[in-house]
């Protein structure tokens, strides 16, 4: 049996291409086995008996449990109370780790000063901040929103400050060579430059700050989904925890393909 001369390559296969682009058809065609694939699996264990229906409810009943708590009220208010503290918390965040990240990134003298309190902060749990902000703020939206703002601000900051690291200094160079000044070569290189990873940091982070306000609500909410999930498991509704569980992930997906178009529409450079 004659073997392909050593020096030749065999092609590899569309599926298996390294850092290429895929045919369109396959992209799309794996995305929806990516959802059906785990959704078959479910609609067959829960209807074979395998598993109670206590435990695991079939995606019907799941899909029955959604339409009341949608029409009776209840879903929409928690999906609103949510959003809020997590909107609330995470643009704070934001506010403050952007700049502070690409001024750590940009000038070694505030990356010293403020890189180890942020190091040693940063592995501190946010949830152990629970107990301290209801003694500080009480039980309001207040302690929610903050919980939210330390979980998220720390990791934003240190990943934008990465990514300030990564600008080529020949274009700081050309710049100053061209006459620019400090405030220009922050304003209208570094941070133009960085654009597409602070997007990109940020959609990242988000998946935090939706985990943290699932956990302040646990603990003290009146309205959320994550007290809606709290309730459900109390009285054993599990449906209703299925609900509650793939309703975050569909508000969790929505938010990640709108920092996708927003790093499409404001990085066309960077977007393949």
């Amino acid at each position: 049996m004659n073997s392909p001369p050593p020096h030749k390559m065999l092609p590899p296969t569309v599926f298996w291409r390294i850092d290429e682009d895929i045919p369109q058809s396959l992209n799309w065609t794996l995305m929806f086995l990516s959802i059906a694939i785990p959704f078959g699996l479910w609609w067959i264990i829960s209807n074979s008996g395998v598993v109670d229906s206590l435990f695991l409810p079939t995606p019907f009943v799941v899909g029955e449990a959604f339409l009341r708590l949608w029409q009776n009220g209840t879903l929409p208010e928690d999906i609103g109370a949510s959003i809020f503290r997590v909107l609330g918390g995470f643009l704070l965040a934001a506010i403050v780790s952007i700049p502070l990240g690409i001024l750590m990134g940009t000038f070694n003298s505030i990356r010293a000063l403020m890189e180890p309190v942020i190091g040693i902060v940063r592995y501190m749990p946010a949830p152990a901040f629970i107990p301290l902000l209801i003694l500080y703020f009480g039980l309001g939206e207040l302690p929610k929103i903050l919980l939210i703002f330390i979980g998220t601000l720390f990791f934003n900051t240190l990943m934008v400050m990465d990514a300030v690291k990564f600008v080529p200094k020949e274009l700081v160079e050309i710049t100053y060579t061209l006459g620019g000044l400090r405030k220009q070569v922050l304003l209208q290189v570094i941070t133009p430059y960085v654009l597409p990873s602070i997007i990109d940091s940020c959609r990242v982070n988000m998946a935090a700050s939706w985990n943290l306000v699932i956990v302040a609500e646990l603990i003290a909410a009146t309205t959320g989904l994550g007290r809606r999930i709290s309730i459900a498991q109390r009285y054993l509704r599990t449906d209703e925890i299925f609900a509650g569980i793939i309703v975050i992930g569909i508000i969790g997906l929505t938010i990640d393909l709108f920092f996708r178009l927003l790093l499409r529409v404001s990085g066309r450079w960077v977007s393949k």
